[in-house]
């Protein structure tokens, strides 16, 4: 896992959405960035909660980005229309950024979706884990609790709990060297 501490990663990836590209270089509160795609189980059984998460850490002034990492080709749901398609569906309000290369994945040390990592507003890494104890099939509530208080506490300019659980779900599917 990526070392609490750390700094922001750079990130300029083209946005599914419009095309464009999109250099993150840290919200003047902080920085949610979230590994998610289209497809993971793991993700179809929060990302309702999610975008509601990331709209409230909007809110709170932290800039917010999904990236979808996974290798297009092989699994061509998580291409950028498809990933078009569900952000403009499901009207969200940060940018889906598609990184192709993997690069970004690589530096940020992600390895699977969802995974929630959240920088305070010096863009040192303060969270990385867990959305909630949700998971597809126990029957836990979806609250995005342990992400929630995190983002509260970076808003707030406190660092979050010392106790971070990592994520759990779907492996990013890495490209094959070609």
């Amino acid at each position: 896992m990526l070392a609490l501490g750390t700094l922001l990663p750079p990130i300029r990836l083209q946005n599914a959405l419009d095309g464009g590209f999109v250099e993150v270089s840290g919200g003047e509160r902080g920085t949610l960035v979230m590994f998610i795609c289209n497809h993971c189980p793991f993700v179809v059984h929060i990302r309702a909660e999610i975008v509601l998460a990331s709209h409230a850490a909007l809110e709170l002034g932290l800039a917010v980005v999904a990236i979808n990492s996974n290798d297009s080709e092989a699994y061509p749901q998580d291409g950028p229309s498809a990933m078009a398609a569900l952000a403009r569906r499901e009207h969200w309000r940060f940018p889906f950024l598609f990184d192709e290369t993997q690069a970004v994945a690589r530096a940020f040390d992600a390895k699977c979706t969802p995974d929630f990592y959240v920088f305070d507003a010096t863009r040192k890494l303060s969270y990385r884990g867990q959305f909630d104890d949700s998971r597809p099939g126990n029957g836990k509530a979806v609250t995005g609790s342990d992400l929630r208080r995190a983002v509260e506490a970076i808003a707030a300019g406190r660092a979050p709990a010392a106790e971070q659980r990592p994520s759990i779900g779907c492996s990013i599917k890495w490209r094959r060297a070609r």
